[in-house]
């Protein structure tokens, strides 16, 4: 298991995002409330930069005319086609079958830490 140090909890503050250069793609480490969050940097529909993506939320209506709005800050928009993923486990809204890639993160002495298995250089295999 490699670790890479992200940066300090106060360097990355609610709705932040950091990406870490690891792998191919990278990872994007988000802050959704408190909770810190690691994604592939790479949507499965076309291979887009999701780091690039709007963070945004989920529009709900029991009804007609009926507008509502729920897990702000915790979906994460692909910014060429507007696919949406959670933001804390990778799941497509869009296409429920497609997902991204996840990592562990754990806050150790006030800095963020990714946990990455398996090469973890820059330019592997993430």
């Amino acid at each position: 298991m490699a670790t890479h140090v992200v940066g300090t909890v106060d360097e990355l503050p609610p709705g932040s995002v950091r990406v870490v250069p690891v792998g191919r793609y990278g990872i994007v480490v988000y802050n959704v409330d408190g909770q810190f969050h690691a994604l592939n940097n790479y949507c499965p529909h076309m291979g887009a930069p999701i780091c690039l993506g709007r963070i945004t939320g989920v529009a709900t209506g029991d009804a007609p005319g009926q507008k509502g709005w729920t897990r702000d800050g915790e979906v994460v928009e692909c910014p060429w086609h507007g696919w949406k993923f959670l933001i804390t486990d990778g799941k497509s809204l869009t296409k429920p079958v497609q997902r991204i890639r996840t990592y562990a993160v754990e806050v150790r002495d006030g800095q963020v830490i990714l946990e990455v298995a398996g090469n973890s250089e820059k330019g592997g295999a993430a």
